[in-house]
């Protein structure tokens, strides 16, 4: 593993404790880090989270995490031993509630498909 990908591994784990053990915001709900793409001079980081919830939630998750990236930030410098603190940036990823509408999506299909499959057996 680069030092690159450690480094994206430990803002990850380190945002996520941050904001599960440490903000005590009400507006977080079920906040999952989903990864972190750190620019190669690793000044700059984007991390992606998926909340668990109405569009509300999603909305007031994403209004508290940017009000506390300032501290979360800090909190992340400290505990990782780089030159300088790298800059973090939030952006909500749609891709486990896209997987979750395909699979119900795919269900749905099936259930229509059932019927017709036990018919064609009793024929």
């Amino acid at each position: 593993m680069s030092r690159h990908e450690r480094v994206e591994e430990a803002i990850k784990r380190e945002v996520s404790l941050i904001i599960h053990d440490e903000l005590k915001d009400p507006r977080i709900g079920f906040v999952t880090i989903i990864r972190v793409e750190l620019t190669k001079d690793l000044r700059n980081a984007k991390i992606f989270y998926s909340v668990l919830g109405k569009e509300e939630d999603h909305k007031k998750t994403k209004l508290a995490l940017d009000s506390a990236l300032g501290y979360i930030r800090s909190l992340v410098a400290q505990r990782i031993n780089l030159r300088f603190a790298t800059e973090l940036m939030f952006q909500e990823d749609h891709s486990t509630e896209y997987s979750v509408r395909i699979e119900e999506v795919l269900n749905k299909i099936k259930e229509l498909d059932r019927p017709r499959g036990h018919s064609k057996g009793a024929a």
